[in-house]
């Protein structure tokens, strides 16, 4: 008897939406195996032969709220699951204030994040994950003709959502001393805190500042007030935003959520927005961004304390390349910013104006967005064009080997002894900051 024969409606509807998934995962597994070999990749995708090895590998992941990895890649210990409806209601902003509407993060094994979408799948408008802990006849039915067998599955997947057997903390997770007796003397008055990264809480604001920056009905309002006309929606604006990618190139090892953001968590200003600041300075008629960034905040002080540094010869010690590439890093952070800074401060599209002469990689850095706007009658070429070098991301190296001469050229000036080595140096350190916060991975500098 084929399965779903003799089954309820109800139960065939939850077998069918299963099915469709386990068939869909064969497909793409069968696309990329030799011949040879797709009787038995084909096996491992029956029905109850692929369910009985998900119930075993769904021990490998975790639902979580609160991911430790979010701190440091790297550290290994506990991470959360606390329903945000269940925290103290503070007056601060907090996961508390998600109430139901949160998402549900995923940490542990990659490998096992199928299962993940497996209990993901909805039926009559719950997850299947929903109606296990319901307990649910129907599903149980579907699960497998057997009850035990159902049953052992059903408490498997349930286990998603699990309490940690015992916590623990890691060197690399942040901790802080909390003094509790008020006596900052007292060793023994304070306790250790380990704050913990709030993915859902991350993954809500990311929404929210996604949809003001790109969502149609902001971008109408965000028209609407520079056309200094009447709008009938609220216009949201997040200015001074900074993105920190976590992960690299595998986001996914942090966390299911942060692989879905591609590894992108933005960062408030933390200082009050000055509204009535003056509009900047259009980039037109320039040959490069660069001659302003000079002037961008605390750049000219960095790089007047690399000269100063340089210029002083200094003994080469421990000391001198810390503060060296204390510098260094600060003009890379300061270049990543400036980019951020320049594409939320214009309108997306700015650089198709007749006027930009900047060089390619230069409007690609800075207009990011460009490449998501249709394409203008007389100029698809040109568009696509842009969209296209955007994809391949090698305006990336570009930008650094451009940032890599522009530093060279001011410290030649002050007579300072720099070549291509110094060149390749500056520009794989703004390759490394700038790469953190572009939308697309860095590529190898190229030098010639």
């Amino acid at each position: 008897m084929s399965k779903g024969t003799g089954q309820s409606a109800r139960t065939s509807s939850f077998t069918s939406t299963i099915t469709q998934f386990i068939n869909e995962r064969r497909e793409a597994k069968l696309k990329g195996a030799p011949g040879d070999d797709n009787a038995t990749v084909a096996a491992k995708y029956d029905y109850g032969t692929w369910l009985a090895d998900a119930a075993r590998r769904v021990t490998q992941i975790q639902a979580v709220t609160h991911v430790l990895k979010g701190t440091h890649p790297d550290a290994r210990g506990t991470s959360l699951y606390i329903e945000p409806g269940s925290m103290v209601a503070h007056a601060e902003v907090g996961s508390h204030m998600l109430g139901d509407g949160y998402a549900t993060d995923i940490v542990g094994n990659a490998a096992a994040l199928d299962v993940y979408k497996f209990l993901k799948l909805e039926v009559d408008g719950q997850r299947i994950l929903d109606w296990l802990q319901s307990e649910d006849s129907d599903l149980l039915a579907a699960l497998s003709s057997d009850p035990s067998t159902a049953y052992e599955w059903a408490t498997a997947f349930k286990g998603l959502i699990r309490p940690s057997e015992q916590l623990s903390s890691h060197e690399l997770a942040k901790q802080v001393y909390w003094s509790v007796s008020g006596d900052p003397t007292d060793d023994s008055g304070f306790h250790l805190l380990q704050p913990m990264f709030p993915s859902s809480l991350v993954h809500a604001i990311h929404a929210d500042i996604n949809d003001a920056r790109f969502g149609e009905g902001n971008k109408e309002a965000r028209q609407a007030w520079r056309d200094k006309s009447v709008h009938s929606h609220v216009y949201r604006d997040y200015r001074q935003l900074v993105a920190r990618k976590l992960g690299g190139t595998k986001p996914q090892n942090i966390s299911q959520l942060n692989s879905e953001r591609g590894g992108v968590n933005y960062l408030l200003a933390s200082l009050p927005p000055t509204w009535g600041e003056a509009q900047p300075k259009p980039l037109l008629k320039i040959d490069s961004a660069l001659s302003r960034f000079r002037y961008f905040e605390g750049v000219d002080q960095q790089i007047k304390a690399l000269c100063a540094l340089l210029e002083g010869n200094p003994q080469a010690s421990v000391s001198t390349r810390r503060q060296r590439e204390r510098i260094e890093k600060n003009l890379g952070r300061s270049l990543a910013a400036f980019g951020l800074s320049i594409s939320a401060q214009f309108p997306v599209g700015w650089s198709r104006d007749s006027s930009c002469w900047l060089p390619a990689e230069e409007q690609l850095w800075l207009d990011p967005n460009r490449a998501k706007l249709p394409e203008r009658e007389g100029y698809d070429i040109e568009d696509q064009e842009f969209s296209t070098s955007h994809a391949r991301g090698e305006w990336l190296s570009k930008v650094a080997q451009r940032f890599g001469n522009w530093l060279n050229a001011i410290l030649v000036a002050r007579g300072l002894p720099v070549g291509d080595a110094e060149h390749a140096h500056w520009a794989n350190v703004a390759l490394e900051q700038v790469s953190n916060v572009a939308p697309h991975p860095a590529l190898e500098v190229q030098h010639g």
